[in-house]
């Protein structure tokens, strides 16, 4: 009991006090404060492309994309304090990137499976997984892909994206790129 009338004393105290200081501070006029000035950030050159890329919502080409990538392992702090659009499909996490899905590694240790190690074009706001399904159902189409639709781009999806690519004169890369998607009447 003595210990809850000492600390109901102790706890009026301080209401008295900060009562106060209010009442002394309210009859002062405040003084101006001075406005604190802007800093200037400049980013190295390799920041202000990558940021500059972002803010614009470029695309970038499949090679330079490519270039871009960098197969590096990263916790998901890393990742987040990096991109802002992470995704898991299928059996691993992509992130986003100036029109790209890029894998993720190291996001989640348990989810690491990539069939294909390397940047997909993206449109539409689509994940990387319905990209490579409306890419396969366009393929299949044009008799150039005869499995499944699977959204996954294993072997046999990559060897009918470049037997396209070849005979629509395009760069062969095997791979999801905006030319194939463009040529494949998907934009």
């Amino acid at each position: 009991m003595k210990r809850f009338i000492l600390s109901t004393a102790c706890f009026l105290i301080a209401l008295s006090h900060a009562a106060r200081s209010q009442d002394t501070s309210a009859n002062k006029t405040p003084s101006p404060q001075p406005r604190p000035k802007a800093a200037r950030v400049q980013a190295s050159p390799k920041q202000h492309h990558r940021l500059s890329a972002r803010r614009a919502n470029v695309r970038l080409s499949y090679s330079d994309a490519l270039r871009r990538y960098r197969h590096q392992r990263h916790n998901r702090d890393w990742w987040k304090q990096h991109f802002t659009v992470i995704v898991l499909v299928g059996g691993g996490y992509y992130y986003w990137d100036a029109g790209y899905w890029f894998p993720a590694w190291g996001y989640d240790p348990v989810y690491e499976y990539y069939d294909y190690d390397g940047p997909i074009y993206t449109y539409g706001n689509l994940l990387p997984d319905q990209v490579i399904l409306n890419v396969q159902r366009a393929l299949q189409d044009e008799d150039y892909y005869a499995g499944g639709l699977t959204g996954s781009l294993g072997p046999a999806t990559r060897q009918a994206i470049a037997n396209y690519q070849q005979d629509a004169g395009l760069i062969v890369t095997g791979a999801i790129d905006a030319a194939t998607v463009e040529w494949l009447g998907l934009n």
